[in-house]
């Protein structure tokens, strides 16, 4: 259900953050004026905003692991937040449809991708719940972690420097989270294994494969 990434290059880094640092930043309420648990800020500069957007999202849509985990079919705009000092995003569920531009879409997975190192701040721990269990992830510059829209999760209380990500939403082209997790380890085994099987064999899980992809594809 979760996979961790790594999205972005140090140039890319750099070449983001600088974009950044000149744009302006808002309360993150402007987006979720009704929210009890959003404590944060978020990029409200329209040049900046296309540009790292653009940025990030051809990073994402250029790595092969995303695709082949999260099958997207389309991915929001992605946007930079930042966290200071107090703030924090208490315990939600993301939106299940993501209105844009060109038309809504409907939130199957998340990503945050970390635009700094842990080491930069205290706190600040992405909280994904599972039951009355979860996991916490707190990435390198550069890594992403994608996990399904509709669990419980949380940004941890920030004590000291700052937290920055760029996050972003997924509508995949199976939006049943245990038929997408079944093919993408199906798909896994096929490309580690593969070579090593008898090629009828091999050519039978091909076709299991695409007719899987057939059934579940919207």
């Amino acid at each position: 259900m979760f996979k961790q990434l790594k999205i972005l290059d140090q140039s890319q880094i750099n070449e983001i953050k600088s974009i950044a640092q000149t744009g302006k930043f808002v309360d993150g309420k402007i987006s979720n004026p009704h929210s009890k648990v959003k404590n944060n800020l978020q990029l409200h500069d329209m040049e900046a905003y296309n540009k790292t957007s653009k940025l990030l999202h051809d990073a994402l849509m250029s790595n092969r692991e995303f695709n082949d985990f999260a099958f997207p079919e389309r991915v929001a705009p992605p946007l930079i937040t930042r966290y200071q000092p107090g703030m924090h995003y208490g315990l939600h569920a993301d939106s299940a449809i993501i209105s844009l531009a060109d038309g809504p879409i409907r939130s199957d997975l998340s990503c945050t991708i970390f635009l700094n190192d842990p080491d930069d701040y205290q706190g600040g721990a992405l909280h994904v719940t599972q039951g009355e269990a979860g996991m916490r992830f707190k990435g390198l510059a550069g890594a992403g972690i994608v996990y399904p829209s509709h669990t419980l999760h949380e940004v941890e209380p920030i004590s000291k420097g700052e937290r920055m990500v760029a996050i972003t939403f997924i509508q995949s082209k199976i939006a049943d989270v245990m038929k997408r997790n079944l093919l993408y380890e199906l798909n896994e085994v096929a490309a580690l294994e593969g070579l090593n099987m008898k090629y009828e064999n091999y050519t039978r899980m091909q076709a299991v494969q695409y007719n899987l992809m057939r059934m579940w594809i919207d």
